[in-house]
């Protein structure tokens, strides 16, 4: 859901309030898909971006990684609840069971990635073009929420990914979990 929002939003990058010249009367946002200019009355104009082919790399790039991660996201999520060991499907085979959620979490983590990489070029983007000499004062931005929300959403997939990885590769190759000593009471004598 965190990719999803973060790829929809239009805030990946903010007009910056630093230098002299502080326009408050109106900020503007630039996204994956379009640009937007909110007005300080209320009044909040969108434009889409008109061409695939005149539109930075970067957000050509940062478009495709983001749509792998929503993509791959919602596959992790299917092989996931296959082999998860609260549904009937493949209950039968617990071993394979086992490796199909190892699967789901693998997926997951490589989402996380692909968001994060995509998340992060376009930051370092905005950060380049704003300490950049050349870029006029009054047109640098800064990073919008959209980049927050991103980076948050990826390292929940991946840190969930890992989890899915670690529950599932917990049981050895017979299935059984971890064993323990026997206790050191003799008998059962000693009471507490």
């Amino acid at each position: 859901i965190g990719t999803i929002a973060c790829t929809a939003m239009v805030e990946w990058k903010a007009s910056s309030n630093a230098g002299g010249n502080i326009v408050t009367a109106q900020a503007m946002y630039e996204g994956l898909w379009k640009s937007c200019v909110w007005q300080s009355t209320g009044q909040i104009q969108c434009k889409i971006y008109d061409s695939l082919l005149q539109l930075p790399s970067n957000i050509q790039g940062t478009r495709a990684l983001m749509c792998a991660a929503i993509f791959l996201c919602f596959i992790s999520m299917m092989v996931t609840v296959v082999g998860l060991e609260c549904t009937t499907c493949m209950a039968e085979q617990p071993q394979q069971k086992s490796k199909v959620a190892l699967a789901g979490g693998v997926i997951f983590i490589i989402a996380g990635v692909l968001a994060l990489i995509g998340t992060s070029w376009y930051g370092h983007r905005v950060a380049q073009d704003f300490y950049s000499p050349s870029t006029p004062t009054n047109s640098r931005y800064e990073f919008g929420s959209a980049l927050y929300v991103g980076w948050g959403a990826a390292c929940l997939c991946i840190i969930g990914g890992g989890f899915l990885c670690c529950m599932c590769s917990d049981k050895g190759p017979s299935g059984k979990g971890p064993r323990y000593p026997p206790s050191s009471s003799a008998g059962g004598r000693d009471y507490v």
